[in-house]
């Protein structure tokens, strides 16, 4: 029997393939993600503080 030592033909399509670059727009985080993320930190922080402030008045 001969051995195939042809190496498989590699897909164009896929990203990194045959020396190809990743597109980087697909891979970074969405913009508007990142905004929600940073709004509802500020946000939760906001409100534990309240609930916070509540105990300690509620306390006395």
């Amino acid at each position: 029997m001969t051995e195939n030592t042809a190496a498989a033909p590699v897909p164009e399509n896929i990203p990194g393939a045959a020396g190809q670059q990743p597109d980087t727009h697909e891979s970074k985080f969405p913009r508007g993600a990142i905004i929600r993320l940073f709004a509802y930190l500020i946000a939760g922080h906001v409100f534990a503080g309240f609930l916070y402030l509540l105990f300690e008045v509620g306390a006395k």
